[in-house]
């Protein structure tokens, strides 16, 4: 059997302006970077703080291959979890102020285990309809009954719960909702789940170091705790710059994800030296408020220069800041006229986002300066007449 009917499949999404094509990054993570030869000014990373190339971080992540070597060699419950390991997890656990932390290889890995090893077809999920593909995944392949409400839409979510009866029930959001960059409205959120007896499940990956108190995040934010949102998850691989993510809950909570979560159980554990590199990258991310401070200066900069050319931006107030275009195949036009600018940018299409909303999803890094965001809105300013 030949693979023809794939290819047409691929010619059809040329024409749909839907291909995805890698670049090849040939630089460390930084404001100025270069891909495939070219050197350029990004705004599309999710290195919120500029930790990924710390230097600080980087001389940590060299102890640690020093002190344990590279691979993590085993699966966590075999021979796999290092000091460096446990370490992570306790000072993750008072970072969040939970009494305990479970790392992940991924936070995909993070969001399939914690689901699945909670729920099964006794019961019923009810996710966000934006929630991140990790997370609908990890509904869908649960066996669990799978609803989702409407975006960020607390009276949507009540009209589900009161029909369920099911054995139990599990509401699952992103906190910083990944294409869009508005917020979760966690306390409606929080006391609908309640009246109905049901988990909250957040997955805060792009709020842990940008949003919140010493940048933990949206429950922080709103000043909720463990009784309001019982399974809290984190990536690492974004504000802190490393690679990784974790679970942080109760007690019960994180022994049940122990014995019953296959994506912790039947995977080798991260290196130990990343686990050694993101105890210092969470040290720098709790302690130096700075970094935030001028991550919301940039923000305020770069949304008062789109007001005033007239671009729509979407609502939000994170690093997250999405030019909404409409049209894939003009995202694309736009996207590649800023490259040929010397910026990089990605245009975000179908079916990462519903129909009809492709969008230049700009980020910012605290590593950005004034002069760099100046430069993009003088690019923008030309692109878009």
């Amino acid at each position: 059997m030949s693979f023809d009917q794939l290819r047409d499949e691929l010619t059809a999404r040329k024409d749909q302006s839907l291909y995805r094509q890698r670049r090849m990054l040939e630089s460390p993570q930084a404001p100025e970077v270069q891909v495939d030869g070219q050197n350029y000014l990004a705004f599309c990373s999710n290195d919120y703080l500029g930790l990924a190339n710390h230097p600080d971080v980087i001389k940590a992540l060299k102890e640690g291959a020093d002190r344990y070597g590279v691979g993590g060699g085993a699966s966590h419950l075999v021979n796999g979890h290092s000091q460096a390991h446990h370490e992570l997890e306790e000072a993750l656990a008072e970072f969040t102020g939970r009494p305990r932390a479970l790392l992940f290889s991924t936070g995909y890995m993070a969001n399939l285990g914690a689901v699945n090893a909670l729920l099964d077809k006794r019961d019923a999920v009810f996710e966000d309809r934006i929630n991140h593909a990790s997370l609908l995944d990890a509904g869908l392949l649960s066996g669990a009954r799978f609803q989702r409400y409407l975006h960020n839409d607390a009276q949507s979510l009540e009209q589900k719960l009161t029909r369920s009866e099911a054995r139990r029930k599990l509401v699952v959001t992103d906190g910083v909702f990944s294409m869009d960059g508005d917020i979760a409205e966690l306390p409606e959120i929080c006391q609908t789940a309640k009246q109905h007896d049901a988990w909250v499940m957040v997955d805060d990956a792009h709020g842990f170091g940008c949003v919140g108190k010493g940048g933990r995040g949206c429950v922080e934010h709103f000043g909720l705790g463990q009784d309001d949102v019982q399974v809290l998850v984190g990536t690492l691989g974004k504000a802190f710059g490393t690679s990784g993510a974790f679970v942080a809950g109760s007690e019960e909570l994180i022994e049940t994800l122990v014995q019953h979560a296959r994506t912790y159980i039947y995977t080798t554990s991260m290196p130990p030296a990343v686990a050694m590199a993101t105890l210092t990258s969470l040290k720098i991310l709790r302690d130096e408020e700075w970094r935030r401070e001028k991550l919301a200066a940039l923000i305020k900069q770069f949304r008062d220069g789109c007001e005033q050319l007239g671009l729509e931006l979407m609502d939000s107030p994170t690093p997250i800041q999405p030019i909404m275009v409409g049209d894939s195949a003009e995202a694309m036009r736009m996207s590649a006229a800023i490259e040929a600018e010397g910026i990089f940018i990605g245009a975000i299409r179908p079916p990462t986002v519903p129909q009809g909303s492709a969008r230049l999803r700009v980020t910012f890094s605290a590593s950005h300066t004034e002069a760099q965001v100046t430069r993009l809105l003088d690019v923008l300013e030309k692109v878009s007449r």
